[in-house]
């Protein structure tokens, strides 16, 4: 198992409050770009911390950039008292969280993986390569503005930071030392009750309508549904319906 890294840590809710919930961005990406469930987990009156990931935001730089690692960061980040009451990953995010999950139950007691990058496709690397080259070009607001307009603009100037922030060679790396990027076997294993918020493949989805989604019929603790016009991020392209689905998996 590598070396773990402390990961720095947003918060937001009550410090006091009875839950707690880990919030984990995806590729390029930081903590506070979670905000959206974080604000509706806050809200609800849970306690809701995210974390930079390796080599983004505020995190350390490392050379090692293997799925692995960033879950050993994760399987280190722990609640104050006992296991997560929720832990939710994005992409990236969702990837690592799983493998965290599957080995060791008394890490969270509940998981929502949003559009997870469980097994990339040679065409998921290529879309995923195209979209960080772009993001590293041009890390300006005015640059994520014309390419989502419909975002909310928190998350735009939020995107453009993050883009900022980043290690560009850590998120290269991040492709290039995970040529095997599969963590199916991991999914099945997953013990606790997991829900997949999925974007819609008829926009671009790393789960829904992929080898991954096979997952769902193979593991009776996984419960899917999708955001219908959402892209990868659907809290950010479809936000009121994305925390809709979060909280009706809540609800189960």
């Amino acid at each position: 198992m590598p070396a773990p890294v402390t990961l720095p840590r947003r918060s937001w809710g009550d410090p006091a409050a009875a839950r707690g919930g880990l919030l984990i961005h995806g590729l390029g990406s930081n903590a506070a770009l979670m905000w959206r469930y974080a604000v509706a987990l806050a809200d609800d009156g849970w306690r809701a911390e995210a974390v930079d990931l390796r080599g983004h935001g505020d995190a350390p730089r490392t050379l090692d950039y293997t799925l692995e690692a960033y879950a050993a960061d994760l399987a280190a980040t722990r609640a104050a008292s006992g296991p997560w009451d929720l832990v939710i990953g994005h992409s990236l995010g969702g990837a690592a969280a799983t493998l965290v999950a599957s080995r060791d139950q008394s890490w969270t007691r509940r998981l929502v993986l949003v559009d997870p990058a469980i097994h990339l496709t040679p065409a998921d690397r290529e879309n995923v390569r195209v979209s960080q080259e772009e993001a590293f070009a041009d890390p300006s607001p005015e640059a994520v503005r014309a390419q989502h307009p419909s975002w909310h603009e928190i998350d735009i100037e939020l995107k453009a930071a993050a883009a900022q922030q980043a290690s560009r060679w850590a998120v290269e790396q991040t492709s290039a030392q995970n040529a095997d990027w599969d963590v199916r076997d991991a999914a099945v294993r997953l013990p606790v009750p997991t829900h997949v918020i999925a974007s819609d493949p008829a926009v671009f989805s790393l789960f829904a309508g992929k080898p991954a989604a096979e997952i769902v019929h193979e593991n009776g603790s996984i419960t899917m549904s999708v955001v219908t016009g959402a892209g990868h991020s659907p809290h950010r392209d479809k936000p009121e319906e994305t925390i809709a689905r979060l909280r009706e998996a809540l609800r189960r």
